[in-house]
């Protein structure tokens, strides 16, 4: 594929942007895109309605799939949709762990197929199924009757049509973040999972990583006290990477930045914090109220860095700089997400968490904790290492991979769950709450911060205290 040359759009593309939105709640078309603008009372009033729309969870066409364990299996079997930066770097992981077979992986691309089947061969695994045949080519992927998994890493607008496949023909599914872009696509893989007895998993790796691990530990431990307060975000420059001609496939990431104002990446920020204050097993995400900045920095980027006749000079961004949003939760916590991908700012998660008996703070790291700490001085967090490191992270103390390890924990811990009949660490509705801020935050900005319902997707399961990633090590 030429990054440069202009694309004409492909079939599945004119399918996505021109059919109609089906079920309740937000989707693009609803949502509409453009500049900022002084909310109307109309907005208000849309934005009211909206919340009452989304607040009512459509009929429940299958069983739940909270609490539902894989099926055992010695041997997990992988399809691997999408090998680009993330998928081409997630390969290696999977092919780490002895009970884990890669049999298929799919791209349009094939030399980026061929070099991912050549480690599935240098790891003494047979060669794998390639399907490379057009874009169309994982639905021949999803059919073939020797996977138990595929793991999804394409751009954001795929991700619910090869979610879909996965599950339709009977495998379990993970799919890189974010798992959808409206609340109807949420909607129908929550339905789709309760329907197929499929699970259909957003496979946050920040959940796994060594200091949320042991935040949550703490939290559920009582060190915070009761809990009141959290914060999460995705603060991250990517504008060289986002206006490279090499490092995606083409500009599929910028140009979300022409259609929504609103948080595009929130589950980073969102997945470890809702584990902390157990989201979903105890306490729901109720509302979100987002507010956006205006939208200048790709564009003062592209002045500065890209020559005159570059296909991006015919972009308009949309999407706001920075983004902050408040959720509150049923039981009155709060909790602030951020976003910003457009301006300068050292990389944070901000990973924030805090209770009546203290808080503790990421980036850099540090914690102040009754009775442990005093003076109005921060505490050191390490010393919290020994009790409260997850299990996870005392087994595998050096573990391989990127993002210092939590992308190989994540993925041992998915495929022990599927080889030893365990029930994930997160389910559907997880990723559903998780991404949820994508259509709402953009919705809420256009009203001018009015807040908007967060559906239940457990449809009331939340009430009921459940396992999660805070999980005990199996015998």
């Amino acid at each position: 594929m030429n990054d440069n040359a202009p694309q004409p759009p492909s079939r599945r593309s004119v399918l996505r942007t021109t059919a109609g939105v089906a079920g309740a709640g937000i989707g693009l078309g609803a949502l509409g895109a453009g500049h900022a603008e002084a909310a109307s009372p109309g907005a208000a009033a849309a934005a009211a309605d909206t919340t009452e729309q989304t607040a009512r969870a459509p009929r429940r066409r299958g069983a739940t799939m909270a609490g539902v364990p894989f099926e055992g299996r010695s041997i997990v079997r992988v399809g691997i949709v999408g090998l680009g930066n993330r998928g081409g770097s997630m390969i290696d992981l999977f092919l780490a762990l002895p009970w884990v077979r890669v049999v298929a992986i799919c791209d349009p691309v094939k030399e980026k197929a061929e070099r991912a089947a050549a480690k599935v061969v240098a790891a003494g695994q047979p060669s794998p199924g390639l399907y490379t045949h057009g874009e169309d080519d994982y639905e021949n992927l999803c059919e073939r009757s020797d996977l138990d998994f595929v793991y999804v890493a394409t751009p954001w607008e795929l991700h619910v049509e090869m979610a879909r496949a996965a599950m339709l023909n009977g495998k379990h599914v993970g799919v890189e973040c974010p798992i959808a872009m409206t609340l109807p696509d949420l909607w129908e893989l929550v339905d789709l999972s309760e329907q197929t007895r499929r699970h259909c998993m957003q496979l946050e790796n920040c959940c796994y990583g060594r200091n949320e691990m042991r935040v949550l530990r703490m939290a559920h431990a009582g060190k915070f006290g009761t809990l009141l307060h959290g914060a999460g975000a995705y603060n991250h420059d990517l504008r060289e990477l986002m206006f490279s001609p090499t490092y995606y496939e083409g500009p599929w990431r910028r140009l979300w930045h022409t259609k929504l104002r609103g948080d595009l990446y929130p589950n980073h920020g969102f997945g470890p914090v809702a584990n902390y204050m157990d989201i979903n097993r105890g306490d729901r995400a109720v509302s979100i109220s987002s507010f956006g900045t205006p939208a200048l920095g790709l564009a003062e980027y592209r002045a500065k860095e890209m020559p005159p006749g570059d296909p991006s000079w015919k972009e308009t961004y949309i999407g706001a700089d920075r983004t902050i949003s408040l959720v509150q939760t049923e039981k009155g916590r709060v909790i602030r997400l951020e976003h910003d991908v457009s301006t300068p700012h050292p990389y944070s998660r901000i990973n924030s968490l805090g209770g009546t008996l203290g808080v503790f703070e990421d980036y850099p790291a540090r914690i102040y904790v009754e009775p442990d700490h005093k003076g109005h001085q921060w505490g050191d967090f390490s010393a919290y290492a020994t009790e409260f490191d997850h299990w996870l992270w005392k087994e595998h103390a050096n573990p391989p991979g990127g993002h210092g390890g939590m992308d190989y924990i994540m993925i041992f811990r998915l495929m022990q769950c599927m080889q030893l009949g365990l029930v994930p660490d997160f389910d559907v509705y997880d990723a559903a709450t998780w991404t949820a801020p994508v259509p709402l935050s953009h919705a809420s900005i256009k009203a001018k911060g009015v807040p908007l319902a967060i559906p239940d997707f457990t449809r009331g399961e939340w009430k009921k205290a459940r396992s999660g990633v805070d999980s005990v090590k199996p015998a």
